[in-house]
C-alpha cells in the first residue's frame, strides 16, 4: 500500500458453525439487525470471486504461513451479473483489515481476466494503476474462483456486518467468471458454515451476547486458499514457491 492512501482498518473475525447452530443464530441476529439490502427473496445472494496471485504464489503462501501483513487481488461479482463488477485488494494488518475497491465495467473485467492490462496503466484510479504495476513487475495472473451463498446481517453501530458463507465451491476447468453453468465442485473441508463477524472498533455488547461461548474462531480459516488446494488436488498440480 502506498503511505498516502487512506486505511480503514476494521475487525474481522471467522467462526465455522453447523447447520443447528447456524439456525439458532440467524434467529437471534434477525431480531436485532437488519438484512442487507442486496439480499435476494429467499433471504441470500450469490458471491462469485475471481482471486489473483503471482509467479511464487504469495498470497497463497503467506496465507498458510499467517504472514502478519499481506494482501490479495480479486474481481467480484454477485448473482452471476455483469452490472456491478468490484475489483478489490483485500489487505491484512495483524488482527485488522482493509479493503480498497474499483469498479470494473464489463469490458474491463473481460480484459483483465484474458491477461491484458495495459489499459490499466493511465488508469485515473490509484488501487488500479497499483494492480497495473503489480502485474508487470510480479506476474499476478487469475488463479482460482470462489463461489458461495452468503445470508448477511447489518448494524449502524460500530458497522457491525454478519454474514453466513455456505455452499463453497471452487472452479474446474478454464476460469469463466461470468458463465452461470460453468463446471464447478463442492469444497469438502467447507461442508460447514462460515460465519464472518465484521466491525470497526467495539462489537457492541447487545451483538456480542448473542453468540454462544462455544463458538470459537478458527485464524486460518480462508476460502481462498481452501479453493485453491481442493482445486490442485484434484488436478494433481501442487503449488510451488519458488
Amino acid at each position: 500500500m502506498t503511505a498516502h492512501k487512506k486505511i480503514h482498518l476494521r475487525h474481522e473475525l471467522k467462526y465455522p458453525i453447523d447447520f443447528m447452530q447456524y439456525q439458532l443464530l440467524r434467529k437471534k441476529l434477525s431480531l436485532v439487525l437488519k438484512p442487507d439490502p442486496h439480499t435476494g427473496p429467499d433471504g441470500c445472494y450469490h458471491i462469485r470471486s475471481l482471486y489473483f496471485d503471482d509467479f511464487k504464489n504469495s498470497a497463497f503462501f503467506d496465507k498458510q504461513a499467517g504472514v502478519a501483513r499481506r494482501k490479495k487481488y480479486r474481481i467480484r461479482i454477485y448473482n452471476y451479473s455483469d452490472k456491478l463488477i468490484k475489483f478489490e485488494c483485500k489487505a491484512k494488518y495483524n488482527q485488522y483489515v482493509n479493503k480498497e475497491c474499483a469498479k470494473l465495467s464489463r469490458e474491463e473485467a473481460d480484459k483483465i481476466v484474458a491477461g491484458d492490462v495495459s489499459f490499466l496503466a493511465n488508469s485515473e484510479n490509484s488501487l488500479l494503476r497499483e494492480f497495473y504495476l503489480e502485474c508487470r513487475h510480479k506476474l499476478l495472473r487469475p488463479v482460482v474462483i470462489v463461489d458461495y451463498l452468503r445470508e448477511a446481517y447489518i448494524h449502524p453501530v460500530g458497522n457491525v456486518r454478519i454474514t453466513f458463507d455456505m455452499g463453497l465451491h471452487t472452479n474446474l476447468g478454464p476460469i469463466s467468471l461470468f458463465e452461470h453453468n460453468t463446471s464447478t465442485i463442492r469444497v469438502d473441508e467447507h461442508q460447514f458454515i462460515i460465519l464472518e463477524v465484521k466491525f470497526d472498533d467495539v462489537l457492541p455488547l447487545h451483538i456480542r451476547g448473542l453468540f454462544p461461548t462455544n463458538i470459537r474462531p478458527q485464524a486460518a480459516l480462508g476460502k481462498f486458499s481452501a479453493c485453491r488446494e481442493s482445486t490442485n488436488a484434484l488436478t494433481g498440480c501442487s503449488i510451488t514457491r519458488f
